[in-house]
């Protein structure tokens, strides 16, 4: 049982601090606010404009692709250290590994997770025609709420 106390305080602790931020944000967050205290702050500037609604897409398959080359450092420096003593199984496995990295970044590059230019995807229509003017908005049909008339 003295083998589990250390990971039991580590979880009180971890709860505790969790518990604590959420109690600190209840009681230090502004509570009137006003135009001033709800702006963006942007170094002192004030924003001219609206930000855009949607985030694109493409900075979450970098991120991804961020994520996946850290997780295959974070692999990589344990296996190095014991690299001699695994011998041949250690390396297959490692470039098992590393294969499978390479894989998922390839499926990435494929959606165009590096293509920071406009698109440039037409869509086909029926008649096989390519479309620039399709869009969204055109040819997504808005419904309504059970009961409502459109």
């Amino acid at each position: 049982m003295a083998e589990y106390l250390p990971i039991f305080t580590l979880l009180v602790l971890a709860t505790l601090f969790a518990a604590g931020s959420f109690v600190a944000s209840a009681f230090l967050n502004p509570k009137k606010p006003t135009s001033a205290k709800t702006a963006p702050y942007e170094c002192g500037i004030v924003p001219e404009r609206e930000p855009a609604e949607r985030f694109p897409v493409r900075f979450y398959l970098v991120a991804m692709i961020f994520i996946i080359f850290d997780i295959e450092i974070i692999f990589l420096y344990p296996w190095a250290v014991v690299f001699r003593r695994l011998e041949l199984f250690g390396l297959v496995e490692m470039i098992v590994f590393a294969v499978a990295v390479f894989i998922s970044f390839l499926y990435l590059l494929s959606n165009g997770a590096l293509d920071w230019g406009p698109v440039r995807t037409l869509r086909r229509l029926e008649g096989g025609v390519l479309s620039a003017a399709r869009t969204t908005s055109s040819t997504v049909r808005r419904v309504g709420r059970p009961g409502e008339v459109s």
